[in-house]
C-alpha cells in the first residue's frame, strides 16, 4: 500500500513541477513565490485522495491528477495566508521559512491569490469532459469559500483567546480542514463519473477522516517538536487557540482518532469493492508523526 501512496505523490510532484516555470516575464518573482510554497513538499494527502477515489470508482488514478493538483494549489494558498503576520504569524512551514519571510508580505499575499486562481484554471483545463469539470469546479468553490475553508478560518481567528466548546471546535475544523478533504474525495469520484452511492460513501469517509486528521494534528502540536513537524510546535498554545487537545487531553484525543478512523473505513462499504488502499491511508494518517 505504501507503494501506491508513493506513486500518487510522485505523480503529483512531477505535475506540480511543470507549473509557473516562465522565467522571461516581468512578474517572475511572483511565480518564484508560488513555486516556492507549492513545491515545498508535504504529504500531498488531498491529491492522493483524489486519485485514490478515482481509482476506487473505476477510473484511472491519472484521470484525477489535475483535479488533485488544483486542490493542492488551493491548499497551498491557504497555508501561505495562514502564516501571514495578520493571521498565525508563523515563520516556518514544511521545514522552510514561510513565504512572507522570504519574499515579503505583499508578494506572499499575491502568491496565495494567484494560486487560488490557478487552481480553478488547472481544474478547468483538465483533459476530461466539460460536465465533470463544471461539477468539480463547483465542489472546490463551495469547499474553499465562506461556507467552507475560509469560513472555518474566520471562526478559528475569532476563537483565539476564548474558551470554546467541543462543538465549536468541531465546527471550525469541519469547515477549515474536513471540507477540503471532503472535496478531494469528491473530486476523485467526479473524475471517474461515480454514481450517487459512491459519492455519498466518499463524503462520509472524508468527514470522519478529516476530523481524525485534525485531532491528530492537535496532539502533534502538543507532543511533537518543531524539527519533526517542519513548523513551530506549540503554536496553538502560543496563539491561545482552543484545540481538541487543550479541551479533552491527549489520551481522549487518541481515542477519538481511532474512533473516527474506524468510522471512515466502515463508510466505504458496500459502495466500493476495493477499499484496501483507502483503509490503509486512514490508518496511516491516524498514526503519522508529522
Amino acid at each position: 500500500m505504501r507503494g501506491i501512496y508513493d506513486r500518487y505523490r510522485e505523480l503529483t510532484e512531477a505535475r506540480l513541477g511543470a507549473f509557473f516555470t516562465e522565467e522571461r516575464i516581468p512578474q517572475r518573482r511572483l511565480l518564484e513565490a508560488m513555486r516556492y510554497s507549492l513545491l515545498a513538499g508535504g504529504k500531498r494527502i488531498r491529491p492522493v485522495l483524489a486519485m485514490a477515489f478515482c481509482a476506487a470508482s473505476g477510473g484511472k488514478a491519472e484521470d484525477a491528477l489535475d483535479f488533485g493538483c488544483a486542490i493542492e494549489m488551493l491548499h497551498t494558498y491557504s497555508l501561505i495566508h495562514d502564516d501571514l503576520p495578520c493571521m498565525d504569524n508563523d515563520e516556518l512551514r514544511r521545514g522552510k521559512p514561510t513565504s512572507h519571510v522570504v519574499f515579503g508580505e505583499y508578494t506572499a499575499v499575491l502568491a496565495g491569490d494567484a494560486l487560488q486562481s490557478a487552481a480553478f484554471e488547472t481544474l478547468l483545463s483538465a483533459p476530461l469532459d466539460a460536465e465533470r469539470k463544471a461539477s468539480a469546479a463547483l465542489i472546490l468553490a463551495k469547499a474553499s469559500g465562506a461556507y467552507g475553508m475560509c469560513g472555518g478560518q474566520q471562526l478559528d481567528m475569532e476563537g483565539e483567546g476564548r474558551t470554546l466548546s467541543v462543538s465549536e471546535i468541531e465546527l471550525i475544523h469541519k469547515l477549515k480542514t474536513a471540507e477540503m478533504i471532503r472535496a478531494a474525495a469528491l473530486l476523485g469520484c467526479t473524475a471517474a463519473g461515480a454514481d450517487a452511492e459512491k459519492l455519498a460513501a466518499a463524503e462520509n469517509y472524508a468527514a470522519a477522516l478529516g476530523l481524525a486528521f485534525q485531532i491528530r494534528d492537535d496532539i502533534l502540536d502538543v507532543e511533537s517538536t518543531t524539527a519533526a513537524l517542519g513548523k513551530p510546535a506549540g503554536s496553538d498554545c502560543e496563539n491561545e487557540k482552543a484545540t481538541f487537545a487543550s479541551l479533552l487531553g491527549a489520551e481522549k484525543c487518541r481515542e477519538l482518532v481511532i474512533e473516527n478512523t474506524q468510522t471512515a473505513k466502515r463508510a466505504l462499504k458496500p459502495a466500493f469493492s476495493d477499499t484496501d488502499f483507502l483503509e490503509w491511508l486512514a490508518d496511516f494518517l491516524a498514526g503519522r508523526l508529522a
